[in-house]
């Protein structure tokens, strides 16, 4: 009497012989002996696992949580089954242990920044060891990234002293652009008004310039129609204009002029002056 086994696509089904191993079957239709022979089904397909929480502590001793998350499938079910008690665990101990090897390489903010990094090396140095318990690690996922409570409280504070610090910096570069820009408009200003004060400087200068000109045409012309005019005046004119000088002279107290060719009568000149003077008193 034969028993039937029917393994399913993406599994195998290991044969064991009163508890020994005996041989494998694919996937189909299969025949064996009951009670001496017995069938497990084990599965060759992608299976995820959520590892529980991993504690690490950097280079720098920084204690921080990661959660990691991974993609396995089993490449040898007699390995798998027959070789450790637990291949599933002991891979996630494997898998454990590596990560916080890496981890206590790297400081805390390439720990932060360098997950891609993480997986990368943690894929290289457990390929071939979870071989050994016949599965095989298809991808890692490093999921959050949790800082100790104290490193938290430290980070909270150093970023929040770099915003004052930035905050302080953007204000005083502010003040110092404002100072520069009243600065120039200040010397803008002075700039202006001096171009200005210049301008009317030179207006002022130009008009005085142009009056002292036009004051000293007007008295060339003067003094060239007199010129022109003294050119055709005869002796008796300027005669008689010498006899109202000496007339008005005269009428001014005891002033006399006496004319060039009279000079002989200069003492009767002097008495006659007494007897003005007399008769005036």
């Amino acid at each position: 009497m034969l028993g039937i086994k029917i393994v399913q696509q993406n599994n195998v089904g290991l044969v064991t012989f009163l508890g020994k191993y005996s041989r494998q079957f694919e996937s189909g239709l299969h025949f064996y002996i009951p009670f001496f022979e017995r069938v497990k089904t084990v599965s060759l397909q992608s299976q995820p696992l959520a590892l529980p929480v991993q504690t690490g502590i950097t280079r720098d001793n920084a204690s921080i949580s990661i959660q990691v998350t991974l993609n396995y499938r089993i490449t040898n079910a007699e390995r798998y089954t027959f070789g450790n008690s637990n291949s599933i665990q002991s891979m996630a101990y494997q898998v454990s242990g590596t990560l916080r090897d890496i981890i206590g390489s790297m400081d805390l903010d390439e720990v932060l920044n360098s997950t891609d990094k993480i997986n990368t090396k943690l894929m290289q140095n457990i390929g071939d060891l979870t071989n050994t318990y016949g599965v095989m690690i298809e991808r890692v996922q490093i999921g959050d990234l949790t800082p100790s409570k104290g490193v938290s409280e430290a980070m909270e504070n150093q970023i929040t002293a770099s915003k004052n610090k930035q905050a302080t910096i953007s204000e005083a570069q502010g003040n110092a652009e404002q100072i520069r820009l009243n600065t120039e408009a200040q010397n803008a200003a002075k700039i202006a008004t001096a171009k200005a004060d210049k301008q009317q400087t030179e207006i002022h200068a130009d008009a005085a310039a142009y009056a002292t000109k036009v004051q000293a045409e007007a008295d060339q012309y003067r003094i060239e129609q007199l010129q022109a005019a003294l050119a055709h005046v005869d002796q008796q004119y300027l005669n008689a204009q010498s006899i109202d000088a000496l007339k008005a002279a005269g009428e001014q107290g005891n002033l006399i002029v006496v004319p060039n060719d009279s000079n002989a009568d200069y003492g009767q000149l002097a008495s006659f002056s007494k007897m003005l003077h007399k008769q005036d008193q």
